[in-house]
């Protein structure tokens, strides 16, 4: 028999794991961290549904926690094959697996001294060595380079331009294919190629973030630009949380743009956080795998770079940065605001309304970004209710993932419908949403996954 159990994305848009099982193997498509509401945080210590010794292999479709952030867990507990990921995402695993595990470590030293944990002593989710062990077992494979991951299943990985490195997984088991969506890049943006096309698939996994809704039209930064000129008429910062890993580069871009058509004065910008340094680099590196738009003459950093950017290295440099109020544009992780230095410069910058806080991403329910898109008026940071004075915006025009639209574009260039499409990531309404739109408009048999939900694949056995 095959089967399929959804183990996270299921009625959420965070904590992706999917259990392929073919006869007698067992293959995960990727192992993510559950981030946001404190009921989905704790399905991360719940023991998990199968043993990770018995688990075969791991088909790993991007870096992004959510996706990657559970893989030392399972390694912590036993798991012991290959997980097979792109080049690009096995860069950006050695940033991010470390930091992730570091992170940890230090919420459970934090629990210990203060004495807030239920468990005495309080231990990390998993360590810096679970964290090294695993980036050992990554498995780099090309894009559309069909590779075994156990008897008689291959995958092959296509571009999903969602992140460097991103794609969607399409697996071959006989004469049948599977293909996990992962996250869905979008069309005609900057940094990243458009999503691969896709002619068919008898079984399709289908993200659901912005099933319900459109992005804002492209305005050439216009808004971008206005946020900005109104910060610094009124001698505020731009203080801007965002994923180290991805959201940097975008900002980076327009921000070089508007400087150099001078739509913006030429500002300082900050970007403290090391992760997104080191991220940088990566995709200066592999600008091959880039929209064809970006590529540089010039093998560094600085490609990325504005006429004033600093690269905050240690934690009193990005200190000195806090205490500082000079006019200027800060970028600091986390994208939700849910950790980080970004903390730091919101405890400093909220309480003044000359300031504004910009938000460029999804934010989860339950995240502090998303509480503050909401209009909060006050925000508890490490402990501290912090008063929120500072203009609070966001601007969807720079997500990653595809919107309701750009996800009915990329369905339209299949040839035939799939046998069934599940949707995942997604939260309720913009599951309940694309369903029917892909069911009215094309005629697709839907079916809206559900957590921990097992069903059986028309997929035979191997």
């Amino acid at each position: 028999m095959s089967s399929l159990t959804f183990l996270g994305a299921a009625g959420t848009v965070t904590g992706s794991k999917h259990l392929l099982e073919l006869g007698n193997r067992r293959v995960l498509v990727d192992g993510g961290l559950f981030q946001g509401l404190k009921e989905l945080r704790l399905r991360n210590w719940a023991a998990f549904p199968i043993d990770p010794k018995r688990i075969d292999a791991v088909v790993l479709t991007h870096a992004h926690l959510d996706h990657c952030g559970y893989l030392p867990r399972l390694v912590a507990g036993g798991f012991r094959g290959r997980i097979f990921c792109t080049a690009g995402t096995r860069d950006l695993c050695t940033l991010i697996l470390p930091d992730s595990a570091h992170i940890q470590e230090e919420d459970a030293r934090l629990a210990n001294r203060r004495g807030f944990s239920k468990h005495s002593p309080a231990l990390p989710l998993y360590t810096e060595l679970d964290a090294a062990r695993t980036l050992t077992q990554l498995q780099p494979v090309g894009y559309e380079r069909p590779v075994p991951v156990v008897p008689g299943v291959e995958a092959e990985f296509l571009n999903a331009g969602h992140l460097l490195g991103s794609a969607y997984a399409r697996m071959t088991v006989g004469d049948k294919t599977m293909l996990f969506g992962g996250d869905l890049g979008r069309y005609d943006r900057p940094v990243l190629p458009d999503p691969a096309p896709v002619a068919e698939a008898d079984v399709l996994l289908l993200e659901s973030t912005y099933g319900d809704r459109l992005h804002e039209p492209d305005d050439g930064g216009a808004r971008l630009a206005a946020i900005i000129n109104e910060t610094v008429q009124k001698g505020g910062r731009l203080i801007i949380p965002s994923f180290a890993v991805g959201r940097v580069e975008e900002l980076l871009y327009w921000l070089r743009l508007l400087e150099r058509t001078r739509q913006i004065p030429t500002l300082p910008v900050y970007v403290d956080s090391p992760m997104a340094a080191g991220a940088l680099q990566f995709y200066t590196e592999r600008c091959n795998e880039l929209d064809p738009g970006m590529r540089f003459g010039e093998r560094d950093v600085c490609a990325f770079g504005t006429e004033r950017m600093t690269i905050v290295a240690s934690a009193r440099e990005s200190m000195e940065l806090v205490s500082s109020s000079a006019p200027a544009i800060v970028i600091a992780a986390s994208g939700m605001a849910t950790g980080g230095r970004v903390l730091h410069h919101l405890a400093a910058g909220l309480p003044n309304p000359n300031n504004t806080v910009l938000f460029v991403g999804y934010q989860s329910a339950g995240t502090r970004g998303r509480q503050l898109c909401e209009g909060a008026r006050h925000v508890k940071i490490q402990g501290q209710e912090v008063p929120v004075a500072a203009r609070v915006e966001r601007l969807d025009s720079m997500s990653a993932h595809a919107d309701v639209g750009e996800i009915m574009r990329w369905l339209a260039g299949f040839s035939r419908a799939p046998t069934i499409t599940y949707l995942v990531h997604g939260e309720p309404a913009a599951l309940e949403a694309l369903g029917s739109r892909i069911h009215r408009e094309l005629g697709w048999p839907i079916h809206i996954a559900k957590y921990m939900e097992k069903v059986e694949l028309p997929l035979g056995t191997t």
